[in-house]
């Protein structure tokens, strides 16, 4: 199935990886989101940075996954 020699991961099968690893950290993201927003104080002026924060931030950490299974 390898060609010429090389060993490791196809790019089907790296991506399958990456997508079930992407739904699998966005789930625990969104709880974790959530969660930590019951301690936020219930004024816009501190759920608005929050919020803002955290909808970016989840990019982040995915990213080398993502490079990962593009790779090759």
């Amino acid at each position: 199935r390898f060609s010429s020699g090389r060993s490791g991961l196809g790019p089907r099968t790296r991506k399958a990886i990456a997508t079930v690893g992407v739904l699998a950290f966005l789930a625990f993201y969104v709880w974790l989101v959530v969660t930590l927003a019951g301690f936020i104080p219930e004024v816009w002026w501190a759920q608005v940075p929050y919020f803002a924060v955290a909808g970016l931030a989840w990019g982040v950490p995915i990213l080398p996954l993502i490079k990962w299974a593009e790779k090759g």
